[in-house]
């Protein structure tokens, strides 16, 4: 039964039917995968139809509200895509403190793993289970075509550069939960696999012969064994121990278990070896390519101030507070979108450390003197950038303007278009700011093809010294609405510990009863009251926006410094999400797109909010009620 010499991976059994059987089913697989992703890019196809749709539309003038369907197979499209989304959005948090990372996937996601079991669990099971004499052996065999032919997709999921996710529109990061669970399955289909052979050997007590004969049995069991750590050392908890050791360690592991997997297969069978090396290999080069291309200047402007550099960028450093890190990165040449993301290599902060952040602003910043620069805001942890925010303190507080040469990747991510919505909803909670604040943002920038009419901005942290820098952007934000047709809402709340901005006396979350007749509790032509009260007094509720519990709906205060900005409130109470969002989808003539980034708590409410608020309106099942798109950018890494 040496696998080495068995051209059919067929082994003992003897039956020649039974492997082309396996292969076959090896085969399938893919079609399966080619019909899923070509089903994904129908579905991307009409949806930039749509897009173009609304575009023309608003460009026209023709109607008040371009983003509703108009011809009977938008409609009928807008129907399904409204089912799925009521469907797919729903999660279960778990809120036991320590345990939160147990809170399973949103019921989308749970319904594409169901799927992948059932395929995987008919490939391993069918036309294998017969009580005969090869029983054991039979399933052993289907198990290990079963688990190699899952190679390649792990290793296609697992690429930053990846193919799949270009053809169907999605970005890598949010392809990886899945990567991770395709890794769980072949640790389960592996186990089957080496199980039911040593069940059998066991059986004639032939277990010790076997592994003598066969030598490339251990490398199977080690193959096994590295998998089962790559799980094990993947799960939330051990991950963030040590973010820079679990990537340097998953990297070895990736490639030792190819090798290992190289050993033990069959000759016949290494073909999804090759086609994972391949994956393996061209995602590796096209990020060579691109950190080449990014980094490297061969004829550098040397009369643009300090910029021009021939290699790296320069880089400047402010903290702000105890927790934060502005780094503004000069003279970049390329392009990007609002809400991607890039990795940053800073050598002299950490040698042999990338770390991915969101790319904090859309445009060029005004307060710099290169073109095209690019700020990133990064929240103090540990390692990396709890050096990076001490070495900036450092420099501040010595009175230098400390500048380093810094390499980037990237930008990463394939966001939707945030301009073709006619409502926006944007929720974050502390430094989730740095993804929304580049939407807003590039929504106010784009003049003729903008189909909003309306923003609402939701900016909520314990501590306000977190959103300091983000309350500065947000009231240059404001003046730039003034020169558009967006109506602009800001509400900022601080539910612990002193800011340094005044916030109402007391607080409040919005008022949800005025919501179908206003819009929000905060819209214009609202009459609130006004008082002034001292930025240092201890705010009174300690309660976490990212908690689950509601806010009490109150009359809300504006404070005395906002007066000149018509749109912007503070409170110091945890807001009412689910008011919130209900507030803008009820005034809206079209469909709404709410963005929240922030963690699983905040994450899962909006979820469940946004899925019984379009299944209370019954969106686009014959009520009028208009769509409502939900995009999660949550903390994770």
């Amino acid at each position: 039964m040496d696998h080495g010499h068995d051209s059919h991976g067929g082994g003992g059994i003897g039956d020649t039917n039974y492997s082309v059987r396996n292969e076959e089913l090896a085969h399938r697989f893919w079609y399966i995968v080619v019909g899923f992703v070509s089903a994904f890019l129908v579905c991307r196809i009409v949806n930039w139809y749509k897009l173009e749709r609304r575009l023309r539309r608003h460009k026209s003038s023709s109607v008040q509200s371009p983003t509703k369907p108009d011809t009977p197979f938008l409609e009928l499209w807008a129907t399904f895509t409204a089912v799925v989304r009521e469907v797919s959005y729903p999660q279960l948090y778990v809120p036991a403190r320590g345990f939160s990372w147990l809170t399973p996937p949103a019921v989308g996601r749970i319904i594409v793993l169901l799927v992948y079991w059932t395929i995987v669990i008919h490939m391993a099971t069918d036309g294998a289970i017969l009580p005969d004499v090869f029983h054991w052996e039979r399933i052993g065999y289907r198990n290990a075509w079963v688990t190699i032919t899952q190679l390649p997709l792990l290793y296609l999921l697992s690429s930053k550069c990846n193919v799949l996710g270009f053809i169907i529109g999605i970005s890598h990061e949010r392809l990886n939960w899945l990567h991770r669970w395709v890794a769980r399955t072949m640790l389960a289909t592996g186990a089957v696999h080496g199980f039911y052979f040593y069940a059998d050997w066991a059986r004639s007590e032939l277990v010790d012969y076997q592994i003598k004969m066969m030598p490339m049995i251990k490398y199977g069991f080690g193959a096994w064994g590295v998998l089962l750590w790559a799980c094990i050392s993947g799960l939330a908890p051990l991950r963030r121990l040590s973010y820079e050791f679990f990537v340097l360690q998953h990297i070895v592991t990736a490639v030792l278990f190819l090798w290992l997997v190289y050993v033990h297969i069959p000759a016949d069978a290494r073909y999804n070896l090759w086609f994972a090396i391949a994956a393996l290999c061209f995602d590796r080069f096209c990020r060579t390519v691109m950190l080449v291309w990014q980094n490297v200047k061969a004829f550098p402007d040397k009369k643009k101030c300090t910029g021009g550099q021939r290699i790296g960028h320069q880089a400047q450093l402010r903290a702000v507070g105890d927790s934060i890190t502005v780094v503004t990165i000069k003279d970049v040449h390329f392009k990007w979108r609002a809400g991607q993301h890039l990795y940053l290599w800073m050598p002299r902060i950490g040698i042999a450390e990338a770390h991915p952040y969101t790319i904090a602003c859309a445009h060029r910043l005004p307060e710099t003197c290169i073109c095209n620069s690019i700020q990133l805001v990064v929240r103090k942890h540990s390692g990396f950038s709890k050096r990076l925010h001490e070495f900036a303190t450092k420099a501040q507080a010595a009175g230098e303007k400390e500048r380093l040469t810094v390499f980037v990747s990237g930008p990463y991510g394939a966001p939707p278009r945030w301009d073709i919505y006619e409502t926006i909803v944007l929720i974050s909670a502390s430094t989730g700011a740095s993804f929304t604040l580049p939407i807003l943002e590039s929504v106010l920038q784009f003049k003729g093809t903008n189909c909003v009419k309306r923003i609402d901005f939701l900016l909520a942290t314990k501590q306000g010294e977190e959103i300091d820098f983000y309350v500065m952007r947000l009231h240059e934000l404001i003046e730039l609405a003034k020169d558009t047709d967006v109506d602009l809402n800001v509400h900022i709340a601080v539910t612990r510990g002193p800011t340094s901005f005044p916030i109402s006396q007391d607080g409040a979350a919005l008022d949800s009863s005025s919501g179908s007749s206003s819009g929000t509790s905060f819209g214009p032509g609202k009459k609130v009251m006004s008082e002034k009260v001292t930025s240092q007094r201890p705010l009174p509720s300690p309660s976490d926006i990212e908690q689950t519990a509601a806010a009490v709906p109150v009359e809300r205060k504006r404070s005395s410094n906002a007066s000149t900005d018509s749109h912007v409130f503070y409170s110091s109470v945890r807001p009412d999400v689910e008011a919130y969002i209900r507030g803008p989808v009820e005034a809206t003539g079209g469909e709404t797109s709410v963005i929240v980034c922030g963690g699983p708590s905040l994450v899962a409410r909006t979820r469940n909010c946004v899925a019984s608020l379009s299944d209370e309106r019954a969106v686009h099942k014959g009520t009028g009620a208009q769509g409502i798109q939900l995009f999660v950018e949550e903390y994770s890494f």
